[in-house]
């Protein structure tokens, strides 16, 4: 069970509108940097600095694949989060529309 210091450092990390928008990216699947990038049509820079933020704190994990890392969410052993990623828009036309193209 989470402490109310985990609980109350992972609601600050959600209360960013960029971290919030890769949460509910990575709700819908697991992507790499240049996927995020593309759709939210800001810097590699900028959204790995987020990602670095969302790992820490242990709401993404990622998973090395050859030259590649790719985020996912790491959210299932956090019921008070639950609700909250539940709620979130789903980002599937979004992801469609900038029809990110794998960093395979």
């Amino acid at each position: 069970m989470a402490t109310l210091e985990e609980m109350s450092e992972q609601l600050k990390l959600m209360s960013d509108k960029t971290r919030l928008t890769i949460l509910a990216l990575l709700k819908e699947k697991e992507m790499c940097v240049c996927d995020i990038v593309e759709i939210l049509q800001t810097t590699q820079p900028n959204v790995s600095q987020h990602l670095k933020k969302l790992k820490h704190g242990g709401l993404v994990n990622e998973t090395r694949r050859s030259q590649w890392i790719y985020y996912s969410l790491n959210t299932e052993d956090k019921p008070y989060l639950q609700e909250i990623m539940a709620e979130l828009p789903s980002m599937k036309e979004r992801i469609q529309a900038a029809n990110p193209q794998s960093c395979d």
